[in-house]
């Protein structure tokens, strides 16, 4: 029955990204590609990996599939380019060989694999931490972390680098601009208390269990963009010096606890010893915040010109 389980996912799999890159209407295609995230989502938990589970569930599948969404759905977007024969087969032989590459590193590896895991799991203690891919993102690897959610930031700073309103001062787009929806508001008032305890749950268990900052402030992005799309919440004015502290906090704050550590640990982004979890529960809280407020801003887009107040 796992094997049969495995083998009906794989072709769920295939044939979700098989129709996503078909030609068609850009709804359904896009639909295709959502379906496809949440194929790969119960791919990585059949391979033990929850959190990427979770981060391509939320992540790959929600907020992209949003954006997405979103651009398919402008009036004024052009219309897509007509691919040609050779231009399909070529994506499918670069598709085919980047395939073909992964799979001999994958089947090329020498038995045991190599592997840091063993070396993880003896300084995890140390860590207090019972979640090893929170120690590695933030203890072991908290460099590579430290720098992503700077390129979070950066994504966004492209994204209203596009808008008009030069001093970036006004209010994103509407999100959904169909007729007002009674259904989408019930679903609102019901979904998103629940929906935020989830992200906060996420980000308080991701110390100890699969979850973690990015999970938790995934789910909390999209909780606040359904109040928006909803009417709950007002599109947010970007000049708030709240709005903007709440998109410094993560990667200053980390940047911070990194510099404290010279002080108090004697290294860039160690932890001072006997308070080594609070401090990283401190770091995910600014993170997590972050990261909510980054991912929703990035699929409500640039700020427009008007309504500045």
């Amino acid at each position: 029955m796992s094997l049969a389980f495995d083998a009906l996912l794989c072709l769920l799999a295939l044939l979700a990204a098989l129709r996503a890159v078909a030609a068609g209407e850009g709804f359904s295609r896009v639909a295709a590609f959502m379906a496809y995230g949440l194929i790969l989502g119960l791919v990585w938990v059949r391979l033990a990996a929850v959190d990427v589970a979770l981060t391509e569930v939320a992540v790959g599948s929600g907020v992209t599939g949003l954006v997405l969404l979103r651009a398919v759905a402008r009036d004024d977007a052009p219309a897509p380019l007509a691919a040609g024969l050779a231009y399909r087969l070529l994506a499918g032989v670069v598709a085919l060989l980047v395939f073909a590459g992964l799979a001999a590193v994958v089947l090329l590896l020498p038995e045991p694999a190599p592997s840091l895991a063993p070396e993880v799991a003896r300084h995890l203690p140390a860590t207090d931490l019972g979640n090893p891919i929170t120690a590695v993102l933030i203890v072991f690897r908290a460099l590579d972390t430290l720098l992503e959610t700077v390129v979070l930031l950066l994504a966004l700073i492209g994204v209203w680098a596009l808008s008009p309103d030069r001093t970036w001062a006004g209010r994103p787009a509407v999100l959904l601009p169909a007729p007002w929806s009674g259904a989408l508001e019930f679903l609102a008032r019901l979904v998103v208390p629940v929906g935020v305890l989830v992200g906060l749950y996420m980000f308080w268990a991701g110390a100890d269990v699969p979850g973690g900052a990015f999970q938790g402030g995934a789910v909390l992005a999209a909780m606040a963009l359904m109040a928006i799309a909803a009417g709950l919440l007002p599109r947010p004015v970007l000049a708030r010096r709240r709005l903007r502290a709440l998109l410094l906090a993560g990667p200053f704050g980390f940047l911070l606890v990194g510099v404290l550590g010279w002080v108090f640990a004697d290294a860039f982004l160690a932890y001072p010893p006997g308070v080594e979890k609070a401090v990283i529960i401190l770091v995910e809280a600014a993170i997590t915040l972050s990261i909510a407020v980054t991912l929703a801003l990035l699929v409500l887009g640039p700020p427009v010109a008007e309504e500045t107040e």
